[in-house]
């Protein structure tokens, strides 16, 4: 089969259900489909961001790509080990006269919630940096957490 990809009325991508995919009529929502034809309006597509995680040594490492977002419009908060970030990117204000022969820009709001592992320093030591459209933040480990070296002493006397 091949793996062709269906480009929505939204502008929103998605594998074709012949792609290889046995399981896709349990994703598949009609109503959500069907609304476009109901109100005879395009919908507009999702904004959510993907996001990439990574561990080092010193801590936890978020990565996300979010262009035209604002910093003004990025909400990052901390409850025990629950970060959660929030942000919504606005959608520029169209003229009448304005023809679009393609829009496959999302706008709209997201939230995004992550657990984090115990051992993680979530109290105030939290970075983020939103710069060229993506946003890092970086939650360090607990000291405790921390790989240190360990020093091996020997009981032995040197050798003359």
């Amino acid at each position: 089969m091949t793996n062709m990809i269906v480009r929505k009325g939204s502008g929103e991508l998605s594998r074709h259900p012949t792609a290889g995919d046995p399981y896709h009529w349990m994703r598949w929502d009609p109503f959500r489909q069907m609304s476009s034809f109901a109100t005879n309006e395009e919908q507009p597509a999702h904004f959510t961001p993907d996001f990439e995680i990574k561990e080092t040594k010193e801590g936890f490492v978020f990565r996300a790509d979010v262009p035209g977002i604002k910093e003004r419009n990025i909400e990052i908060t901390m409850t025990g080990n629950r970060l959660t970030i929030s942000g919504k990117r606005e959608a520029e204000k169209d003229e009448t006269s304005d023809i679009f022969f393609a829009r496959e820009v999302s706008y709209g709001s997201f939230t995004r919630a992550f657990t984090l592992p115990d051992g993680t320093d979530g109290n105030n030591h939290i970075r983020a940096e939103l710069a060229h459209g993506v946003l890092t933040l970086f939650l360090p480990k607990r000291p405790e957490q921390q790989p240190r070296r360990i020093e091996v002493l020997s009981t032995e006397k040197p050798k003359p």
